[in-house]
């Protein structure tokens, strides 16, 4: 057993090898500039990255949106399909199925 734990501690007699192993493990945990750090900022980039390309999507359908609504027949589809607006002399009936009741209601 003793010639076992001699085997395993003969690299820590060696000043440099400590001295090295010191200096990584410093790196690594708490140097300002640590592999921890780098990982959590890594990951903060990447959420940004989803968040900028969710808002560029949502950018493009109001853009689109605002090109459908520039004309008149762009708004009056809006204003009726949204709004159940009808025109002066104009019936409306709403016709909702079964299955269009239900996905309204989980959205």
């Amino acid at each position: 057993m003793a010639k076992l734990n001699k085997k395993y501690l003969k690299p820590f007699k060696n000043i440099y090898f400590v001295t090295l192993l010191l200096f990584i493990i410093w790196m690594l945990f708490w140097d300002s500039n640590s592999w921890l750090i780098h990982h959590e900022l890594n990951k903060e980039m990447d959420d940004l990255k989803d968040q900028k390309e969710y808002y560029n999507k949502e950018i493009q359908e109001t853009n689109k949106a605002i090109k459908e609504l520039s004309n008149e027949e762009g708004v009056e589809k809006l204003a009726r399909e949204e709004y159940y607006m009808k025109k002066e002399n104009e019936d409306i009936f709403i016709v909702e199925y079964e299955d269009s009741l239900k996905s309204k209601e989980h959205e």
